[in-house]
């Protein structure tokens, strides 16, 4: 079923073309997690080219290609040409919310690649109109976001100088370490350490990404709790075990792999499940569904955080928009992705100053991609360039 076209009486911009390219990144440390360490950031670009000479910019990544959930880079570039394209090719590109709602019947799951395709929509529409894309979701009601930096080196030694630099250069003073990759001992004794360095010059939270049994996060959260971890993101891999351990500590749980948008969260509410939610957009589905995730937080009273799937620039500055209009943020956001990078894809780097982030303010997403910089690291690119060497070693 294609989408309907734009009615000829109505001088609406329509879609003419989707491009999508991989970009592939390197990082300034191996960054650790329970379910994969990456040494490199895949981001799938999404284009959509209109008719009025708009063009609008989207961005899926996901951590650690398929480790993480069902979603890789690859297979949303694969999702878009072949699946999104195909219906969204002459469709009116001034409706957002009625467009997506049409890919909605048309195509199942696949949240990743819909919230790259929705936030190149809505960077095109900002464009059009000369608001930001926080002002097309209903308004900012923030203009810097603070954000926390994540300490997954491995190393203890090398995780409290990376938090006394951040310290230092008054780029962050909240502190996320991963765990979960060693014993439950092991991974206690870091945070105490890290902990005990910082003072209380800096917070100390940490992510388990739920690689905890319920008996594990029970021993482990109670230990935290007396090392002085001020929060646990998803100790446990289901929803009933994270309800279970909620309110039981002196400290917060947050739930993160078990929402999946609008859905998982009323579910997770309705069994008072978390003390706080992270909000993702890729995760949630785009930004029109992560805010129903917060909406329905907000209903529940569940506090808010800002995630990240350690997302480049693109995908930073939308969530960056979309938590601007959250009416409440009490733990903050984790947009730290671009910094995780060694290479720079914006013409202007975003501000990230006094621990936070301030959201940009131009049309649209407020970016420009540096082209030249886009171009070298395309994945098509170093495929013809490692091939052309090949061929002149072989003579």
């Amino acid at each position: 079923m294609k989408l309907s076209p734009a009615p000829a009486k109505h001088p609406a911009a329509t879609i003419e073309r989707i491009e999508t390219v991989l970009l592939d990144l390197p990082t300034i440390r191996p960054h650790r997690l329970s379910v994969a360490t990456m040494n490199g950031q895949t981001l799938m670009l999404v284009r959509i080219h209109c008719s009025d000479g708009v063009v609008g910019v989207g961005e899926g990544t996901t951590i650690g290609g398929l480790a993480y959930g069902g979603e890789s880079p690859e297979g949303m570039k694969l999702a878009v040409d072949t699946y999104f394209a195909p219906l969204l090719k002459g469709a009116d590109v001034t409706r957002v919310p009625a467009l997506m709602a049409q890919l909605d019947r048309s195509i199942k799951d696949n949240r990743f690649a819909r919230s790259a395709v929705e936030t190149a929509l809505l960077d095109a529409h900002g464009k059009r109109t000369g608001l930001p894309v926080s002002e097309l979701l209903g308004g900012r009601r923030r203009e810097r976001l603070p954000v926390a930096w994540t300490l997954a080196s491995g190393d203890t030694a090398r995780d409290i100088a990376e938090a006394e630099r951040m310290l230092d250069l008054r780029r962050h003073n909240v502190f996320k370490l991963k765990i979960g990759a060693r014993s439950v001992v092991e991974d206690v004794a870091h945070v105490a350490a890290i902990k005990r360095a910082l003072g209380e010059r800096g917070a100390v939270r940490v992510d388990v990404n739920m690689a905890w049994s319920e008996l594990q996060a029970a021993r482990g959260i109670a230990a935290l709790a007396d090392a002085g971890c001020e929060l646990v993101e998803q100790p446990v891999a289901t929803a009933s075990a994270l309800a279970r351990l909620v309110r039981r500590f002196p400290v917060a749980l947050m739930a993160d792999e078990s929402l999946h948008g609008p859905r998982s969260a009323f579910e997770l509410a309705k069994l008072a499940g978390a003390d706080v939610f992270a909000v993702k957009l890729e995760q949630s589905g785009g930004a029109y569904a992560a805010q129903q995730v917060a909406a329905i937080a907000d209903a529940a009273g569940i506090e808010l955080y800002g995630g990240t799937m350690l997302e480049g620039a693109v995908g930073t500055v939308i969530s960056a928009h979309v938590f601007a209009t959250f009416a409440n943020l009490q733990w903050g956001t984790e947009l730290f992705g671009p910094l995780l990078l060694t290479e720079e894809i914006l013409a202007e780097p975003l501000d990230y100053s006094d621990f936070q982030l301030t959201v940009p303010a131009g049309p649209g997403l407020g970016i420009s991609l540096d082209e030249d910089r886009v171009q070298f690291f395309r994945r098509d690119r170093a495929t013809r360039t490692v091939s052309l060497a090949n061929t002149t070693k072989g003579g």
